[in-house]
């Protein structure tokens, strides 16, 4: 036994559920839920079944008034309730649902994705607008308010005002391949991951281009602290940090924390505080405070590639899983 699994033994729940995990989530009342690749969401602390899809489980969120929503290669955006029960929300003919996302304000909105179209969805259901682009959408993030969602795709990437439906201007505009996207909390740039080796980011309203390279694999995942102050990202042998303050992340190297052995391929940045947690392709689970320039070993490796990694909403419990089909709860909680 690895002496890194100390946590996950003394304050961790694991389960082997044999599909590949491809999202976890944790629901408006902090149920978790974990979306595999046999169609089915494994929910609570049970890990009861509930078969949503007919295939892989591709995209999964919270949804505003409990439970999840996923989408899948069936064509199907479903809402899966934390007793398991399973409703369809939308067909969207033979095209895979890649991309959900979720706004849980006072105007409760639902995104997806089918193709090149981008649907904006009531929480039942109800699709309220459809919006075109030239390529597929690979990536959907709302703002902190709802009232705009970031959207990537070949060549760039396009904001949209949810009331009105109606693109938000500049351009933002880089050729290549953008598989997905992070906004800044105050709405000051917008960052996408991109097929190559790189990242590509505009700041907003004035969409100046960012370009972040250097890394010696794909960043896939992203996400900014909650302060805004660190964009932090996959892609190396440790958490990749650009600063955004003090003028940067342009003329400023970024910092480096958390070194493994292995390249990171998940990162979940905490919700309260300057801490982010990262997987790696080897198993390895760590918690840095970025700050403190502290790390801290949740699960050792040998378990699988971590494909999924999320807090829950006070940032209490670290949840994650693998291509493997191996996943755990941490919780931090405890005393």
């Amino acid at each position: 036994m690895s002496d890194l699994d100390e946590l996950l033994n003394r304050r961790g729940r694991a389960a082997q559920f044999g599909a590949y995990v491809t999202a976890v989530s944790f629901d408006a009342s902090g149920v978790p839920g974990f979306a595999l690749g046999d169609g089915t969401l494994r929910l609570g602390p049970g890990h009861a079944v509930a078969v949503a899809h007919d295939g892989a489980v591709l995209s999964l969120a919270a949804h505003p008034q409990g439970g999840f929503i996923t989408g899948g290669d069936d064509g199907r955006l479903v809402l899966t309730k934390p007793d398991t029960s399973v409703l369809q929300l939308h067909k969207f003919g033979s095209k895979w649902v890649e991309q959900v996302a979720a706004f849980a304000g006072k105007r409760a909105l639902l995104a997806a994705s089918a193709g090149k179209n981008l649907y904006f969805l009531s929480p039942v259901g109800e699709v309220l607008k459809t919006l075109a682009h030239a390529s597929t959408v690979t990536g959907i993030a709302f703002d902190a308010k709802g009232k705009r969602v970031a959207v990537s795709h070949y060549n760039g990437a396009s904001m949209w005002f949810t009331a009105s439906g109606s693109a938000v201007s500049p351009k933002l505009e880089w050729k290549g391949s953008h598989t997905g996207v992070a906004l800044h909390p105050a709405g000051e740039a917008l960052v996408t991951t991109m097929q190559e080796n790189a990242l590509h980011g505009w700041t907003l309203p004035e969409g100046t281009h960012m370009r972040m390279s250097g890394y010696p694999a794909k960043p896939e995942s992203l996400g900014f602290t909650k302060s805004g102050r660190w964009l932090a990202t996959a892609g190396a042998e440790s958490i990749v940090l650009w600063p955004f303050f003090g003028g940067g992340p342009m003329g400023k190297p970024p910092t480096e924390l958390g070194m493994g052995d292995g390249v990171v391929k998940r990162v979940a940045c905490h919700p309260q505080h300057e801490v982010v947690a990262a997987g790696f392709d080897t198993g390895l689970v760590l918690v840095v405070d970025v700050g403190r320039e502290r790390v801290l070993p949740v699960c050792g490796p040998g378990r699988g590639n971590v494909t999924a990694l999320a807090w829950n909403a006070d940032g209490g419990q670290l949840a994650f899983g693998t291509d493997q089909g191996f996943a755990a709860i941490v919780d931090f909680t405890q005393a």
